[in-house]
């Protein structure tokens, strides 16, 4: 009998049901990365996959950005608006507009029906990946001085993805070649996805969903009814002599029974710069931080959504309105949020919440003639309790243990490779010098920067970055005013520094704002510095001293 058939699913078949779609979106995300034509993709694995259910709900996501995942939902449900309620098999469409289900302008969505063999729409398969430039007025598309979107790049709304969008898309791109390859390789994607979700076309997928709900409100009735609330700050809102002053973010969180409220009444307006996100972003950062507060196997899918409300006001940093320019939002605003939610958390579940992580993706984008180089660079994460914070990473945490990668300076006990928000891995130095017209001169922990405390904090990363030819650099940086706060008596994190060495020399130095678009020539040395995590714990004479 099929399980349609057979009716409702007993636990060994839902965890194989579930396990097998998990599987489909781990395989549409592998097809992606080797595909794709840019190191920002094909090294970094800067992009996502998921899968839904015919009405657009979330029905497994593979482990990959947490920004880009939790936002991805209001990418779909505008693609399901655009195609209609029965598209054709074959269509896909596309979407990378911030103000209707995107996050910035490089992050591109393809999404694709699926039929089952008899013509029936069983869900749909999406990806999303971070196109190295797509346009606007700095090369990277995440020009640190912009102050409306229309600056940051190629706006597009959701559509039919045609030939016609394809190469409108690949001719507003310095990079077109890039653009063209990586493009096809997410079509790809979403094409090995649909094929394989065709084949349990008579799975019983509603269950997945009443499954992930479950799990997620017997985990919720775990916590302690009651409110928290935290704040913390942005360093600034943007590059211009107008944007330096700090700007706060507030969450307060309610658990009652087995729902939960994440309301940000009372952060500040969005501003002028580009250090805004849209509310898909902020929704990302909500449903990453509540993760690592709870049973880190309870499914993530929209089931489990239907249990949390977000709050966001309109018009503020967490829930910016046309024409902001949202660039840095996606890539800073939506460390703050998930640093407020985890600090309101950590009073709900202190054992299971660490300090204040780096806080920050250091995005470091380079453009030469006919190039783009884009990176985020890791940094400290918070100490956890009773375990240090890892030092020198990139992958997301939760409160269990991630798979380990390699990066460039392989460090025994040390994960590979961000904090939070983006789970990438760092460029191999190997293929960022073939693929640029740049020399890593240094890439080494950052020592002493990690908060002291019964668990220490990680150490953050210095790296040295020659051009060898003009340039120009753009930097979207954070956590260099404020630092990554401690916990439970923990010491702060260090924060981060950005410098200019002019031909190399140390002598000539110059610190660097946190946000800053600039023109490099050849010889001259980025340095950049991340900041560590916050500690854990103090560390009283009856516990020996910090560890």
């Amino acid at each position: 009998m099929t399980a349609a058939a057979a009716g409702r699913l007993d636990p060994a078949g839902l965890a194989v049901l579930v396990a097998r779609l998990t599987g489909i979106a781990e395989e549409m995300g592998a097809v992606l990365r080797r595909g794709a034509f840019s190191p920002n993709i094909k090294e970094r694995t800067d992009c996502s996959a998921a899968l839904f259910t015919a009405d657009g709900t979330l029905l497994v996501q593979a482990e990959h950005i947490p920004v880009h995942l939790g936002s991805m939902p209001a990418s779909v449900a505008a693609a399901i608006d655009a195609l209609g309620p029965d598209p054709e098999p074959g269509v896909q469409a596309i979407v990378n507009d911030p103000f209707a289900g995107g996050t910035h302008l490089n992050d591109v969505t393809l999404v694709a029906p699926c039929h089952a063999p008899d013509g029936r729409l069983i869900g749909w398969a999406a990806n999303r990946a971070h196109h190295a430039d797509v346009g606007g007025a700095a090369p990277g598309s995440l020009p640190a001085d912009a102050t409306d979107i229309q600056q940051e790049g190629l706006r597009i709304p959701p559509v039919r993805f045609t030939p016609e969008v394809r190469e409108l898309l690949v001719a507003a791109s310095r990079t077109p070649d890039e653009r063209r390859g990586d493009i096809d390789a997410q079509a790809g994607a979403n094409a090995v996805g649909v094929a394989r979700l065709a084949e349990l076309a008579d799975q019983p997928l509603d269950e997945v969903i009443a499954y992930g709900e479950r799990r997620m409100r017997a985990a919720l009735r775990d916590l302690p009814d009651g409110s928290w609330t935290a704040s913390d700050v942005l360093d600034s809102t943007g590059a211009g002599p107008d944007q330096r002053d700090p700007a706060r973010v507030v969450v307060t969180v309610t658990v009652a029974g087995d729902r939960i409220t994440f309301d940000f009444t009372g952060t500040d307006p969005q501003g002028a710069g580009n250090v805004n996100a849209v509310e898909a972003v902020t929704t990302s950062a909500v449903v990453f931080a509540l993760r690592c507060a709870i049973d880190p196997t309870v499914p993530a899918n929209g089931g489990g959504l239907r249990a949390v409300e977000v709050v966001a006001p309109a018009g503020t940093l967490v829930a910016a309105c046309f024409p902001a320019a949202v660039g840095a939002g996606n890539v800073e605003v939506s460390q703050r949020v998930a640093d407020v939610c985890l600090a309101a958390l950590a009073r709900a579940a202190p054992d299971r919440i660490g300090a204040a992580s780096q806080g920050t993706m250091n995005s470091v984008l380079v453009g030469g003639a006919g190039w783009v180089y884009y990176e985020t660079v890791a940094g400290g994460q918070g100490g956890r309790p009773g375990r240090p914070g890892m030092s020198g990473i990139h992958t997301v945490m939760t409160n269990t243990d991630q798979v380990d990668y390699r990066s460039a300076e392989p460090r025994p006990g040390q994960s590979g490779i961000h904090t939070a928000m983006t789970n990438t891995r760092n460029t191999p130095i190997e293929a960022l010098e073939r693929a640029f017209p740049l020399r890593v001169l240094r890439y080494r922990l950052r020592r002493g920067s990690g908060g002291a405390g019964w668990s220490a904090g990680g150490e953050g990363i210095e790296r040295d970055l020659m051009m060898l030819e003009d340039v120009t650099v753009s930097l979207i940086t954070e956590r260099r005013v404020s630092q990554p706060w401690g916990l439970a008596g923990g010491e702060p994190g260090a924060v981060g520094e950005n410098w200019l060495l002019p031909a190399g020399d140390e002598a000539r130095a110059e610190l660097l704002p946190d946000k800053c678009t600039i023109q490099l020539k050849a010889g001259d040395v980025l340095r950049v510095s991340t900041p560590g995590g916050g500690g854990w714990g103090a560390t009283p004479a009856s516990h020996g001293g910090a560890r």
